[in-house]
């Protein structure tokens, strides 16, 4: 199975309704390892890696995000794999 790394950029109503947490849990239940973090112009970056299958898990689910999220955009950018994750090291 090959591994993939993915860094998302998702615009919209992002911060301040739970999206990075629900990333987080998200990543967890699918075996997806990185991290999630605010930025400054309100957007929300997510570095993920995994399975192909596992991380487009994940960038399905950004496109809609939690119940109070609204998305307007998901940039993907891929990346090369490092595999330099044991796990989802978490929320910045």
């Amino acid at each position: 199975m090959t591994n993939h790394r993915i860094r998302l950029f998702i615009t919209g109503r992002v911060q301040g309704v739970f999206f990075r947490q629900s990333l987080k849990a998200k990543a967890i239940q699918n075996d997806v390892h990185g991290w999630v973090r605010n930025l400054s112009d309100g957007r929300v970056e997510a570095l993920l890696e995994g399975s192909m299958e596992n991380v487009s898990t994940l960038i399905e689910w950004s496109h809609g995000g939690p119940a109070n999220a609204i998305v307007e955009d998901v940039e993907i950018h891929n990346e090369e794999f490092t595999g330099e994750f044991p796990k989802f090291d978490g929320l910045y």
